[in-house]
């Protein structure tokens, strides 16, 4: 796998780490952002949610193949096809010091599906009917019909106590490993170690969340030794010296995150499914993932992620293949005009958002590309909410995103994006891609309990979109964390969340 050099390969020298004043023990992580709100009924933002897996716990989580497994439930059961029952864990407390009960469960899920309720996680809960204590410890979830996918949003809300108020998120108090301290608004997030979570007390004294809003800083600051470690927070130019330093050690894993170019199936052009096929065997993605990504990526197959349960892995994936693009595009009736003189076979126009400059780098690879088989791409750069409304409201002929993190732990992404119902504002099919074999094979996975069948549907559907490219996938992104040396405990999962700082520690255990 190649790397190419970066930006950081003769910066400064490393100097001794410290943490928070009087406490050598607690961990200085660097992130770049702040988070928007610490309740999680508004949290939506990929900072706010990281640190919410530290201060709560959900009732379900998944594993390492994105299959739902307990967390905070003792016992999930699915006793018919519309019914789930948790049963609780007795004496598992709130930070506040109040046992957790299905009084607690109750309140959180009643809270989302009230129809007052502002919470825009609200939508996905559209198939729960009601919440009910049956005792003390055993909560039942009731469905207004069978569906599937229903326990992955039991892993997307964590519970909060009974009768949390709008302004929990200034004070927000959970199960979780970590205790809330105080937010320094574009400064830095304090956490204090939960000594009685009930899966164990964290082995530090706690965390610092330094806001560090600056890739190349952000690179400093762990090279200075200012700070211990960054999960994924630098880009590729910037994490490979670093990888490098003998003062810092490095950890990597296959990531979920998924970079795609959409492409409107509306469009005079791209409603020809060879035209589609030809750019997607026009892209080079070998380049982009060891040039631009400097290896920090793996060749995308499609929508879900190859650590996936339902994962097919003999979908068509397309090779770089420039001469079959030029067949195809003959073969739609684009003929290249001149061979390769200038002359163009047609215009298209990619739109891009401008948050990093990865992005236009990319683009213009993609462009050059493009341009190698007689196809004209213009990049046309927007700030993300002008870009997104675009993408949302149709009006765009390519654009190109990145599906992130949870989103696509579950397989039923794939109705949301692919099945004709669910265009915008319904789901996200926003290139609308419309198949009724695809339709068919979706909604009986939606309605399928058999996990078996489940699993020949969603990996049918994959064969099936692959060869008809609604998305020209691009690649799937590595995890990594890169920290000091003298840290134990290092490691990152799939969903790159942040909850394996409970088990980091420096230079021996936390005291007490």
């Amino acid at each position: 796998m190649k790397r190419a050099p970066g930006l950081l390969g003769a910066l400064f020298a490393v100097s001794c780490l410290h943490g928070p004043a009087g406490n050598p023990n607690a961990i200085v992580v660097a992130i770049q952002s702040g988070p928007n709100n610490l309740d999680p009924r508004f949290a939506l933002d990929d900072a706010s949610q990281k640190i919410d897996d530290l201060i709560f716990d959900p009732l379900l989580d998944f594993d390492s193949q994105m299959r739902i497994v307990p967390r905070l439930a003792d016992r999930f059961d699915h006793p018919d096809p519309t019914t789930y029952v948790a049963t609780l864990p007795r004496g598992v407390l709130f930070h506040d010091g109040h046992e957790l009960t299905s009084a607690d469960v109750v309140f959180t899920f009643r809270n989302l599906i009230d129809p007052k309720s502002t919470s825009p996680r609200r939508g996905g809960y559209r198939e729960l009917q009601t919440v009910e204590a049956r005792d003390r410890y055993t909560v039942v979830f009731t469905l207004n019909q069978p569906f599937a996918s229903f326990p992955v949003n039991l892993v997307a809300m964590p519970v909060l106590p009974d009768g949390a108020s709008l302004d929990f998120r200034d004070h927000p108090i959970g199960t979780g490993p970590y205790r809330f301290v105080r937010y320094a608004v574009d400064d830095r997030v304090e956490l204090a170690p939960f000594d009685r979570y009930f899966k164990g007390r964290p082995l530090n004294d706690g965390l610092v969340l330094k806001i560090v809003p600056d890739d190349i800083m952000r690179g400093l600051e762990l090279r200075k030794g200012t700070v211990d470690l960054i999960l994924n927070d630098l880009g590729p130019d910037i994490a490979y010296p670093l990888f490098g330093d003998p003062h810092l050690q490095h950890v990597e894993a296959r990531g979920l995150d998924y970079q795609y170019v959409g492409l409107n199936l509306r469009d005079p052009i791209l409603k020809d499914v060879r035209v589609r096929q030809a750019l997607a065997y026009a892209i080079d993605r070998h380049a982009i993932v060891d040039y631009l990504r400097r290896g920090l990526a793996t060749q995308a197959v499609g929508l879900l992620p190859p650590v996936s349960w339902a994962f097919a892995a003999d979908a068509f994936s397309f090779p770089y293949d420039p001469g079959r693009a030029r067949q195809l595009l003959d073969q739609a009736g684009f003929t290249d005009p001149d061979g390769d003189g200038p002359a163009t076979r047609f215009h298209l126009t990619l739109k891009i958002a401008n948050t990093q400059e990865f992005q236009t780098l990319q683009a213009a690879a993609i462009q050059q590309n493009l341009r190698a088989v007689g196809v004209d791409l213009e990049i046309r750069t927007y700030e993300f909410a002008t870009m997104f409304a675009d993408v949302l409201g149709g009006n765009f002929q390519m654009y190109s995103l990145q599906w992130t993190g949870g989103a696509l732990a579950d397989p039923d992404i794939l109705r949301r994006v692919f099945h004709s119902r669910q265009t915008p504002p319904t789901g996200f099919n926003r290139g609308y891609f419309s198949d009724p074999h695809v339709d068919g094979l979706l909604d009986e996975a939606t309605a399928s309990t058999d996990d078996r069948h489940r699993l020949d549907l969603f990996q049918e559907v994959q064969r099936e979109v692959a060869l008809q490219v609604p998305y020209i996938s691009l690649w799937n992104k590595t995890n990594f964390v890169v920290g000091q040396r003298s840290l134990s405990g290092l490691r990152v999962s799939g969903l790159a969340d942040l909850l394996f700082l409970k088990d980091v520690t420096r230079g021996g255990a936390a005291t007490n």
